[in-house]
């Protein structure tokens, strides 16, 4: 990304800086929020995400033991609503969705 000039007329650095800074906030992953503390059974839990729309994506960003985790949203009955993991430990974990 290219350094902004410092000295534009107010017209053109609201142009640039709207040319350069859309992408950033159109990336849906800033449109998320962080689960803390999600206890994850062994087997399938299913997890209110708080989104109130549907929900694009997830990811781990703790967990305090070793598990595999993987989502069932493709049979999710209610996928605006909640998140569906399958896990093969009984773990606590923090979850980014978006």
């Amino acid at each position: 990304m290219a350094l902004l000039p410092l000295n534009l007329p107010w017209f053109q650095a609201a142009v640039k800086w709207k040319s350069q800074l859309d992408p950033i906030l159109s990336n849906p992953l800033l449109d998320g929020q962080l689960l803390q503390g999600v206890v994850l059974i062994n087997g399938t839990t299913i997890v209110n995400h708080k989104l109130g729309r549907k929900l694009i994506g997830w990811f781990p960003v703790g967990l305090n033991t070793a598990a595999v985790i993987h989502d069932n949203q493709a049979s999710n009955q209610t996928p605006q609503l909640t998140l569906s993991l399958t896990c093969n430990a009984t773990v606590t974990v923090n979850l980014w969705v978006f």
